[in-house]
């Protein structure tokens, strides 16, 4: 089975997914004005207006770190190990490099979600890819299809991903037995899922940030007092995406291939812009301001923090230890404990269980959110539905804790793709509309006004909208009144 899943990443890495996310990328930041770059310097003013509270859903705040609770998690961890270990220090260019054109493609999906959201019975606004396959698409059977495998991605195979890096962290650490790690891991999740949404997105805006700079703080202080090896490591990466290095020593190393399929899987895995997740958390926020451009900008930073930031930190680790090859370890996880154990001691290895253990808790959280979010697309989230949805996360959580590695990567990456392609496919056939938000935006801004989205300006897009999501007076009121 494993050699089976392996040959079918094969073929959707190496002939269908690099270029499609490559190709992605480029389209919509050139179709966004290169809204990536442009706005990357207003990072700072955008995040201070998303904390605003507005009636009839989330703060963009509290949406961007429920976004990055399940982004930063073993992929930015275990994931950049492997990446390293795979594709040799090249792969952390390619990293890079998916990051900044992936930042364009996350700013459209999150963009047609807050766009094609809607409200449930409770008022809380729900949307996200299915939904705007549903409405923008009118395939409603392509938005089912996309349900089904975020439900089997979110629901049960991420999850293992989760509690297999905590169970070999912990393991490596005090030698806990991966069972008690799982059962420890799946009952405090469990405790928080039960609190729906909002209980989790309240919980994630002070946690998500204090994890994040804890990890990052953390590199920084061992990469400032390795400072003289950033010149040679920078160095190394460059020249080892470009196979540079291998041909100065005259042998084969790793391929240009090799790095950047590595750096790609996993760049995406950790910050998941393109695959369809995002947009599940992006649609749940009272956008402020209220134009759906405004979200998209503020998920768009969470790629740059989550790879630029969190990930470079992992990367750096690594390569500062100088230990990164296969031989070294089997697993992602130990291998940054290894690292941080050689340039600090003991006492690290422990540091990077707990850290580990809290990333993995918010992102099979998070994932849980994502997974009932697409049962109410269903139509099936009765109570009955919710709760064996409940149950099957903390079982494949345990689950996840005893089963082998290999298998479950492979298995990550091959729904990963399939969420991808699915994704990918809608929001470039939704394109135009993408090219909409992102002009009206950028014009309102031009003439130095709060963007307001007013989609009778759009009849086309107008007649798709949910009753009620972009309510056209009240959004102006509030634009009058706050101006």
């Amino acid at each position: 089975m494993p050699d089976f899943f392996s040959f079918i990443n094969e073929i959707l890495w190496g002939a269908v997914m690099i270029y499609l996310l490559m190709g992605a990328g480029i389209w919509f930041t050139v179709r966004s004005r290169f809204i990536q770059f442009r706005y990357l310097r207003y990072a700072g003013r955008s995040l201070k207006s998303s904390v605003t509270p507005q009636p009839g859903g989330l703060t963009s705040f509290q949406a961007l770190c429920t976004s990055l609770g399940a982004r930063i998690g073993s992929g930015n961890l275990a994931g950049v190990a492997l990446a390293v270990v795979a594709g040799g220090p090249g792969a952390v260019f390619w990293m890079w490099m998916s990051a900044l054109l992936s930042m364009a493609t996350s700013f459209a999906e999150c963009s047609l979600a807050q766009l094609y959201k809607e409200r449930d019975e409770h008022q809380q606004f729900r949307g996200g890819p299915a939904w705007y396959i549903a409405r923008g698409l009118g395939m409603r059977w392509m938005g089912v299809l996309f349900s089904i495998v975020l439900l089997l991605a979110y629901g049960i195979i991420f999850n293992t991903v989760q509690a297999h890096s905590v169970a070999n962290a912990l393991h490596f650490a005090w030698d806990i037995p991966g069972l008690a790690a799982g059962l420890f891991l799946a009952a405090l999740s469990l405790l928080v899922i039960v609190r729906g949404l909002r209980g989790v997105a309240r919980l994630m805006q002070w946690l998500v940030p204090v994890l994040a700079t804890l990890w990052v703080s953390a590199s920084l202080l061992l990469s400032l007092w390795h400072l003289d090896q950033w010149p040679g490591i920078i160095a190394l990466i460059v020249k080892s995406a470009f196979g540079w290095q291998e041909a100065a020593a005259g042998t084969l190393g790793y391929t240009i291939s090799q790095a950047l399929t590595s750096g790609f899987q996993r760049g995406m895995l950790s910050n998941e812009a393109g695959m369809g997740s995002t947009p599940n958390a992006a649609a749940a926020a009272a956008s402020w301001p209220p134009h759906p451009a405004a979200q998209g900008i503020v998920q768009m930073i969470g790629v740059f923090i989550d790879t630029i930031i969190v990930s470079t930190a992992s990367a750096m680790l690594i390569l500062l230890a100088g230990d990164y090859s296969t031989e070294s370890s089997d697993s992602g996880i130990q291998l940054i404990q290894q690292a941080m154990v050689s340039l600090t001691g003991d006492w690290a290895a422990g540091f990077v269980a707990l850290i580990s253990l809290f990333f993995a808790f918010t992102s099979v959280v998070v994932n849980y959110i994502y997974a009932e979010n697409n049962l109410i697309f269903l139509r099936a989230h009765s109570r009955r539905n919710v709760w064996l949805l409940r149950l099957f996360t903390v079982v494949m959580v345990v689950t996840g804790s005893l089963i082998s590695l290999p298998m479950i990567w492979q298995l990550a990456d091959v729904l990963m793709a399939l969420m991808a392609i699915i994704n990918l496919t809608a929001i470039l056939l939704l394109s135009p509309v993408v090219r909409i938000i992102a002009s009206d935006y950028l014009r309102q801004r031009k003439l130095g006004i709060r963007p307001v989205f007013d989609s009778k300006r759009y009849p086309d897009i107008d007649r798709q909208l949910a009753p009620g999501a972009w309510n056209h007076a009240s959004l102006n009121q509030d634009s009058n009144r706050n101006n």
